[in-house]
């Protein structure tokens, strides 16, 4: 067993104490406060700072200068793994935008293997279309789009080791399938989509939990004709908010948190190659993809997911949407663990959960990480 001291703990009620938190095969054995962890010497002191749970991104494309799409294969959520883990995820979905069945059925065998093989941090995987709105497409190539058949719900629905999150358009499916997707255990996120308020709550009612990247690819707020945002904001899915300063404002942003009562945000990256690199560019689906003060963005000005990192997320939350460091780190690692249905191993620092922890400075920045309580001292 190895106990951690000398940081603060962020408790699961989201209250701070000095403690330790003690490990054991993989796995958090005890979670000690202050007067209880100091009769233990033996293990790790930290230098101060935060301990908290390891953060979770919902969206990661890319990272480490390999991209999911290009090469679907273990040797890639390897690099990306690693790239991010540097910037405090700990538990990742890689994602898969809009590409071929024979694509996406390499993915997810992909993912499978990683997890049998205890890749750090792959825990699923995203499937971000194609079953999307042509109107709504972003960066995705249109070419790829499609609709549901027997056989690509059940591919969609195979991977036997892990969690799945599939992103549609409901207009684009039909609501039966969204219904078997929900049934067999698949959370289903509605993205890059013209559905309107009412379809849009008509598709939370046949099982749709999510809402991928809010405001963007989706329809917004118009006096007379709530969007999906509207349903967004009022039903009780998740929602996810890539807090870069560039795909929402922040005002938007902080009239949002203010309007979901229940909290349920999601921060994600929508991570492309770039991270943990000095790329300057990259291409994807034979378009060059620039990235330039901290944007990725084609040449037409189209927005091709980001260059942002959980930890500078949890950053942004705190200084631009006004959340305290608590709230943001709740929304960092365990909102995405609730909406996946992995509450019980990941996103707070409980007793049975895995061991995935996060030690930060003062500042902020990532000292080191455990994931499945094996740990890694970062470069500061």
């Amino acid at each position: 067993m190895t106990t951690i001291r000398g940081a603060k703990l962020l408790l699961p009620d989201g209250g701070w104490q000095e403690g330790a938190v003690s490990i054991e095969d993989g796995r958090i054995a005890a979670v000690e406060t202050a007067g209880d962890a100091a009769s233990s010497t033996a293990g790790l002191t930290l230098d101060g700072g935060y301990l908290i749970p390891g953060l979770f991104d919902l969206q990661v494309n890319g990272g480490g200068g390999v991209l999911f799409n290009d090469a679907p294969t273990v040797g890639t959520l390897r690099t990306m793994a690693e790239a991010h883990r540097s910037f405090g995820t700990c538990a990742m979905l890689p994602t898969l935008i809009s590409d071929d069945i024979d694509k996406v059925r390499a993915a997810i065998d992909a993912v499978a293997q990683a997890i049998g093989e205890g890749v750090p941090g792959i825990v699923g995987i995203h499937l971000e279309g194609p079953m999307l709105n042509p109107a709504k497409r972003g960066i995705h190539d249109a070419r790829h789009f499609r609709t549901f058949d027997q056989e690509t719900i059940e591919l969609f629905a195979s991977l036997p080791n892990g969690a799945t999150l599939v992103t549609l358009a409901p207009e684009a499916v039909e609501r039966s399938h969204i219904r078997e997707l929900a049934q067999r255990g698949v959370r289903v996120a509605l993205g890059h989509s013209l559905a309107g308020y009412d379809v849009a709550r008509l598709a939370e009612s046949d099982g749709v939990t999510g809402y991928t990247h809010l405001f963007n690819a989706m329809t917004g707020v118009e006096t007379r004709k709530p969007g999906a945002v509207v349903a967004a904001l009022e039903g009780e899915a998740w929602c996810g908010l890539i807090v870069d300063g560039h795909h929402v404002d922040p005002a938007i942003l902080r009239l949002a948190i203010r309007a979901k009562a229940d909290g349920r945000f999601c921060l994600v990256t929508d991570a492309m190659p770039g991270v943990g690199t000095d790329l300057d560019h990259f291409e994807l689906g034979g378009r060059r993809i620039a990235i330039r003060d901290g944007v990725c963005v084609a040449e037409d000005g189209t927005l091709a997911g980001s260059a942002l990192t959980m930890i500078d997320a949890v950053r942004g939350a705190i200084d631009w949407l006004g959340l305290d460091l608590a709230d943001a780190i709740r929304l960092a690692a365990t909102e995405p663990a609730r909406f996946m249905g992995l509450e019980r191993d990941l996103g707070t620092l409980r007793v049975g959960g895995k061991a995935n922890l996060l030690h930060l400075d003062a500042d902020l920045r990532v000292r080191c990480s455990w994931i499945d309580g094996e740990m890694m001292v970062l470069p500061h």
